[in-house]
């Protein structure tokens, strides 16, 4: 029989807030992390605004040393660890854990692509003998699993998944089996991404998949509204400590919830499109709830994927239409990334996150920026303001280029 897996642990660098609680409160309210960029002169790029963090000190997590040897990507990921980890109780190996029976999977869509870049241009300007020995271990996108494994002498399963947009939610989902299965009891899970760099910004709006509206940037992700052009880049980090119920119950740990089901799935069909009417994306759902036993009508509440971006939104909320029938009408949806932007291989972390408490609490975090409705996105996407609702099961869709699918629900502990 499969074992019961909890959520016992959150942590979060978002662009609306620097832990959970911050986050949590920024998005009720329905507050917008979008500016433009501060990272790099943007003053000749099409698209010249972000959603990046803000006042960001790795120094509360690391020290001087490890800082300066890590990626923003890996910083990003050991505070959202280490935050994670103190909230579970467990920080320090405080609480009791046996080393062997925890792991980790922390993955990143594009790993320190930051110090790729520095360290081209170190290449090209001063030749091979000056690349820096660090670069391969602060490049590689499975470091960061690997370093929050020794900060917490971690020594069970431990590795990155890369899935674009699905990054963290395959590795919520393979923590979840990891746990299931009974190769470890308690895993730290999750993703993250540091993508605000000149490269980055600047491929994905020549691929036309960024909003161009500099005008006015805290408006710019708009997911399912009619006048959508493109989505708003994000960074952060998301990770969950999931643990074994029985584990967690002698230890008189805080639940915040139930993880229920995983569905995965693949498009086989398009580089960076969904197919048609989201049809990867539907196997996705109905796997996620015939794992956990769910039918449709028990789901309040969709953290959907919601890009902002002509294609997937329409092709997402089709999606939903054709799992849950009749019942996606009273369906409370909405999409969290236009507030964060969208924080690629961390966002499916953070989202879950995000569908977690709004089992625990009882809100459905906002839609912003909606006020055209698209006659063809025609669900409730709680626009512009939260609203209470008891939510006794959530699910959290996660997609990415290539064409992987997600879909994780969490329910509410029942004990």
């Amino acid at each position: 029989m499969k074992r019961r897996v909890v959520v016992t642990g959150l942590g979060a660098l978002t662009p609306v807030g620097n832990d959970v609680p911050a986050m949590w409160e920024a998005l009720v309210a329905g507050k917008s992390g979008t500016a433009p960029i501060t990272k790099f002169d943007a003053s000749t790029f099409p698209v010249r605004f972000a959603a990046e963090l803000k006042g960001f000190d790795p120094s509360q997590y690391m020290d001087r040393k490890e800082i300066k040897r890590a990626d923003p990507y890996t910083q990003y990921a050991v505070s959202a660890s280490k935050q994670a980890m103190r909230d579970a109780g467990l920080e320090g190996g405080v609480n009791g854990y046996d080393p062997d029976r925890i792991g980790v999977i922390l993955g990143s869509g594009t790993g320190g692509l930051k110090s790729f870049e520095e360290q081209h241009d170190v290449y090209r300007e001063r030749g091979p003998s000056k690349i820096s020995p660090f670069f391969i271990p602060m490049f590689i996108t499975d470091i960061a699993a690997g370093i929050v494994s020794m900060q917490f002498n971690a020594k069970g399963p431990n590795y990155a998944t890369v899935s674009a947009c699905a990054t963290a939610a395959h590795a919520i989902g393979d923590a979840f089996r990891t746990i299931q299965y009974g190769d470890a009891d308690v895993m730290i899970c999750g993703g993250s991404e540091a993508a605000v760099t000149p490269m980055a910004i600047a491929g994905f709006a020549n691929m036309k998949a960024l909003s161009e509206r500099n005008e006015s940037p805290e408006t710019a992700s708009r997911p399912f509204d009619l006048t959508r052009d493109g989505f708003v880049m994000g960074e952060g980090a998301g990770v969950v400590v999931l643990e074994e119920l029985e584990h967690a119950l002698k230890r008189g740990a805080r639940i915040y919830a139930e993880v229920a089901g995983y569905g995965a799935t693949g498009d086989a069909y398009h580089l960076t499109a969904p197919a048609p009417d989201g049809e990867g994306a539907q196997r996705a759902m109905k796997r996620a709830l015939n794992d956990a036993g769910l039918t449709p009508a028990d789901v309040q509440y969709i953290n959907a994927h919601g890009t902002s971006t002509p294609a997937n939104d329409l092709n997402e909320t089709r999606a939903i239409k054709a799992v849950f029938g009749e019942h996606a009408a009273g369906l409370s949806v909405s999409s969290t990334k236009s507030s964060t932007g969208h924080m690629l291989g961390a966002a499916g972390a953070v989202e879950f996150i995000i569908s977690s408490l709004a089992v625990q609490e009882g809100i459905i975090p906002p839609t912003i920026n909606y006020g055209t409705p698209d006659p063809e996105c025609d669900l409730n996407y709680t626009p512009n303001a939260s609203v209470k609702r008891e939510v006794t099961a959530a699910i959290s869709n996660s997609f990415g280029f290539g064409g992987h699918n997600v879909s994780l629900a969490v329910r509410k502990f029942a004990g």
